[in-house]
């Protein structure tokens, strides 16, 4: 931390509720933390960073995002990122760039921690697919398509279905939204690509390793540089704020790829060498908190009438009538709003293609 500490620039820190930017905070060595959140109890967590920020004793900086300043800034971010990234965390970040640079000219993030150590909880499911092991595989793979005719609230319907998957087939990270019948259901133009034929040279790579090993793999490869980083780097340049990135350093990765996987995933824990690791300069419920993410409530804002609304036109517009079956992504619409299924994710893909190409091109 001391070496990307080095700078003739005061450093500040992202914070939030997580492990990975706490560990940064309380280990930073620097006087400022940044924060930013919702008016909304599950997608805040502006108290949790006033807290560890005063025992501490780090001043700390905190904006609460309205949802007329996410939606209004949300064509000018997207501007900002060059290229469509339906994540919208990336707003967020936005802000939290935009009020760091208020006092800092550069700051400390938690970016890479979870791809490194193990931090995604999806990496756990290898683990607890060993309790059906022992059953042939052919045999898991038979009622895998037998259980994808059940009722999609069975409870076990998707164990049962991703029992009889291989990793390969059903893991390309963080990425994925939507599948292949319904990226076809979904656009006007034939599908000729998919996601296996982007995921299967990478997998070629690592035939022998354990599925953890795989799908940590495929993370650092695709969603770390296409998502994670593409994101920091480009809506922190907006505000000419320079963002470093700690366990990205080559020596912590040489110590991450050493670890075993029972020191990076268990059944009940993910990350397990980094949260022993943490638990020497954080208190224990921090240090082995459960992974959040950045919580943004678009799946909250997408019920409400006023950014249904502004949704229905974007897809009821006549550049959605260019690229997608209308009828198809309205109906996604209308079951997220009536709560018959949360479409949040696969609705923000679609707005954010229709918005990042009103920006580029324009009539």
């Amino acid at each position: 931390m001391k070496i990307h500490g080095t700078s003739d620039i005061e450093i500040g820190s992202f914070l939030s509720s997580g492990v990975d930017s706490s560990y940064v905070a309380a280990t930073f060595c620097g006087s400022k933390t940044f924060t930013v959140g919702f008016n909304h109890a599950k997608y805040n967590e502006i108290d949790y960073a006033k807290d560890l920020s005063a025992k501490l004793d780090i001043e700390h900086h905190y904006k609460v995002i309205t949802p007329a300043e996410f939606w209004g800034d949300f064509a000018h971010m997207q501007y900002h990122m060059d290229e469509p990234l339906a994540d919208p965390a990336a707003v967020a970040l936005y802000f939290v760039s935009k009020l760091a640079r208020e006092h800092v000219k550069g700051v400390f993030s938690g970016e890479g921690a979870d791809e490194l150590f193990g931090g995604y909880n999806i990496y756990r499911e290898p683990l607890s697919m060993r309790k059906v092991a022992w059953v042939p595989f052919f045999m898991r793979k038979l009622v895998s398509h037998c259980a994808k005719v059940l009722p999609k609230n069975l409870k076990g319907r998707s164990f049962l279905i991703r029992a009889g998957q291989r990793v390969e087939e059903k893991f390309i990270g963080n990425a994925n939204i939507f599948n292949e019948k319904e990226k076809s259901a979904a656009l006007k133009a034939p599908v000729k690509s998919s996601a296996s034929m982007i995921t299967k040279p990478l997998y070629d790579k690592i035939k022998h390793h354990d599925d953890v090993t795989k799908m940590q793999y495929i993370d650092l490869n695709l969603w770390l540089v296409g998502d994670i980083l593409q994101k920091a780097d480009k809506v922190s340049m907006a505000h000419s704020l320079e963002v470093r990135p700690p366990f990205l350093d080559k020596k912590v990765f040489d110590i991450a790829k050493k670890l075993p996987l029972n020191l990076r995933v268990t059944k009940s824990q993910t990350k397990k060498a980094f949260r022993l690791a943490a638990n020497k300069h954080l208190d224990a419920l921090v240090a082995n908190k459960k992974k959040l993410g950045f919580p943004v409530p678009v799946r909250v804002w997408l019920k409400e009438d006023k950014y249904y609304n502004h949704i229905k036109s974007a897809f009821e517009g006549d550049v959605a009538a260019k690229y997608f079956n209308q009828n198809y992504i309205l109906k996604l619409l209308e079951r997220h709003k009536h709560g018959k299924a949360d479409n949040s994710r696969k609705i923000w893909t679609i707005f954010t293609f229709l918005t990042w190409h009103a920006q580029y091109f324009k009539d």
